[in-house]
Order: C-alpha cells, then structure tokens, then sequence
C-alpha cells in the first residue's frame, strides 16, 4: 500500500511536470537552429527579473495545459531574461524596451511577430496562432 501511494505521487507529479510551455535550455543561436530544423517559430518570453507582469505570466499563464499543448507543439520556445547574458544584445537587436515582450522568430533570426505586456490565456493562444498565420503577423 505504502508503495503504491509513493508511486501514485510520483506519477501526479510527473504529470503536473509536464503541463505547461516547456522552454528550451541553451544559447538562442542552438534554439534557432532548433527551429530550423523542426521547420517551427521560436516563442521568445523576453523578461526582466523583476518584472511584476512577467512573474504573473510565469505563475498564471506558462503552466495552463491548454498553453503547454499549442506552444510546445507549434514552436521552440525560449525565456531569456533581457537584462543577463547574451539578453542584453538580444534586447538591442530585437528593440525590446518593455516587460513583458512575447517575439516570434524565424529559424533565421528574423521577427515576425510580437506581443507585450501580460496577456490571458485565450489572446495569449489567438495571438500564436496569429504569428503563424502569414496574413495576421505584424510584418505582413
């Protein structure tokens, strides 16, 4: 019986593991070259630590299921903290100036599409499925 309740923990937790957008570990250039190959956008969170928006995305919206299941299955997704690392010439490059700024790139580096600022789950779905679309994306 004790055996089988560690177990069914075990599984439950696996499970809430698993929903939500998974994002990518790695340098963006191995996230691009991600994308490439899968022949998919990359979902960039770009985010400052101390973002108050940004952290009410990361505890209400990132780990929704019905969140998880578009993003992971339509794109390489990324969270990079503009502030840090290699965020800071990401941040020039990309022109983000406000947290939280959701970007959608190419596998060659180009933006097609772009969001800011917090965002319900259903807009925050729609406006994904509006970077795919190449008649909704802002550079149409």
């Amino acid at each position: 019986m004790k055996k089988l309740a560690i177990f069914s923990s075990l599984f439950i937790g696996a499970l809430a593991l698993a929903q939500g957008i998974k994002f990518e570990d790695g340098s963006f250039t191995a996230i691009l070259a991600k994308a490439k190959k899968e022949n998919k956008l990359v979902f960039v969170d770009a985010y400052a630590s101390w973002c108050g928006p940004c952290k009410l995305m990361v505890k209400n919206i990132f780990p929704l299921q019905t969140v998880g299941d578009f993003y992971n299955s339509h794109f390489v997704n990324a969270k990079i903290d503009m502030e840090k690392g290699e965020g800071i010439d990401l941040a020039k490059k990309y022109n983000v100036k406000a947290f939280p700024t959701y970007l959608f790139i190419n596998g060659d580096g180009e933006e097609v599409h772009r969001k800011l600022g917090y965002v319900e789950e259903k807009d925050f779905i729609q406006f994904a499925k509006d970077a795919e679309n190449l008649n909704k994306r802002l550079t149409t």
